[in-house]
């Protein structure tokens, strides 16, 4: 009976490290890549609108700043309603005139430069949200995937569990175990089905959050070939935080309070207002011409203040984009050091660990079935096993994650500098 029993248990490891090795999906339909996945989400995710409308604006606000004041027409009456001659509008005189507002110290310049600083800024922004889209996406496809593997995994322990159970039933029933030892395999079971509706309850929350990010359901497999796959990792050049995508966000702010300040300095310089006219004499019928000069007297509003404000907030910029540049130093070196420690683990939790776990619990089925170990040593080389398996899935999670923040933070910016 014991040898027939290590039989049984025999066979159900061989079926276990078959199942780890397949890690079938239940799902029905073409494979989901990565890949797609980006472009459908790229194609129907609202980020996409927002970076595009605020281009638009931006665009629209450069057009904005171009354009010179507009003129004005005066009609203007006097001598009327009055007294004695006034009486009437027989002693009135009515001026028709043109004002004309001219920008001096080169406004309408510093406008233009503002408005490009923030089209390009609005530009930065657009590739930002769909890097962050990217990432996103990414980091929810890594989710499914690991759900999908940890779902095979609860599927075969829980064929395991009803295994053992069984072969602790057949034991019991011929005297050669106590009934202690069916309680454990049940309470083993128990466990292990409760693992498994999580873990299909996990599958099903983290294809549908896949899907509201891509905009469409997740009915087919996941990609689990290139879950799986890792790339090998060794030194690597510096990186040139400078050229980087988050770095250009903020020197582009830096930029948007340069224009600012040279703005700010041109409100300084008081504009002229032209006015040229006619002037018609009700009493005599005459018409006059009649011009004009106004200057604004910088008595209250010398534009000090605004300048002040101007460099204050350039500074602000400048401070900003220097902590932008230590915070991507050390955000990218983290990353760095995550993936280096994740290929790592991958490494070791599916090299020989791996081998050495699921050798341990062939060895301890066997010996249960034929009497050599206790129940006690079977299940601890089974959680052993599990164990194993779980912190390889992790290994793995860990490694795309830190791929996919390094290829975030090191996202290149592109050159606006010759479009303006």
């Amino acid at each position: 009976m014991s040898r027939i029993i290590a039989a049984l248990l025999a066979v159900a490891s061989c079926a276990a490290i078959a199942q780890a090795q397949t890690a079938p999906s239940e799902q029905d339909g073409p494979v989901l890549t990565l890949d797609q996945a980006l472009a459908s989400a790229g194609a129907t995710s609202p980020s996409a609108d927002v970076g595009q409308t605020g281009i638009r604006a931006a665009d629209a606000g450069r057009t904005v700043a171009g354009l010179r004041p507009n003129p004005s027409v005066n009609i203007q009456t006097e001598n009327v309603a009055g007294t004695g001659p006034y009486r009437g509008l027989d002693s009135s005189e009515t001026t028709i005139g043109f004002e004309l507002p001219i920008e001096l110290g080169r406004k309408r310049s510093a406008r233009v430069a503002v408005a490009d600083a923030r089209v390009i800024r609005a530009r930065i922004e657009a590739l930002v949200v769909l890097e962050d889209l990217r990432l996103r996406v990414t980091q929810a496809y890594i989710e499914a995937a690991a759900a999908e593997r940890r779902l095979a995994i609860a599927i075969e322990q829980a064929r395991i569990a009803d295994e053992l159970l069984r072969v602790a039933k057949d034991r019991v029933m011929v005297g050669a175990a106590s009934p202690i030892e069916e309680q454990r395999a049940a309470v083993l079971q128990a466990n292990a089905q409760g693992e498994l509706a999580r873990a299909r309850r996990t599958v099903e929350v983290s294809r549908a959050n896949l899907g509201r990010l891509i905009g469409t359901p997740v009915s087919g497999p996941l990609d689990m070939a290139w879950f799986d796959r890792v790339a090998a990792y060794g030194p690597v050049a510096p990186i040139r935080v400078e050229g980087t995508l988050a770095y250009a966000a903020a020197n582009a702010d830096l930029a948007i309070g340069n224009a600012q300040v040279r703005l700010a300095r041109t409100q300084r310089m008081p504009d002229l207002t032209l006015t040229a006219g006619t002037r018609r004499l009700e009493a005599t019928n005459d018409v006059a011409a009649v011009f004009g000069v106004s200057v604004p007297l910088p008595l209250f509003n010398s534009g000090r203040a605004g300048e002040a404000q101007a460099r204050a907030e350039r500074d602000q910029f400048e401070a900003r984009t220097r902590l932008a540049k230590a915070d991507a130093e050390q955000a990218i070196a983290s990353a760095q050091a995550d993936l280096a420690n994740a290929l790592a683990m991958v490494e070791t939790t599916r090299g020989p660990a791996l081998d050495a776990a699921i050798e341990g619990a062939r060895i301890a089925r066997v010996g249960y079935g034929e009497g050599a170990l206790t129940q006690i040593e079977l299940l601890d080389a089974e959680r052993t096993l599990a164990q194993t398996r779980a912190a390889a899935i992790d290994a793995l999670v860990a490694y795309h994650d830190a791929a996919a923040r390094l290829r975030r933070l090191t996202a290149p910016a592109p050159d606006f500098s010759g479009e303006f």
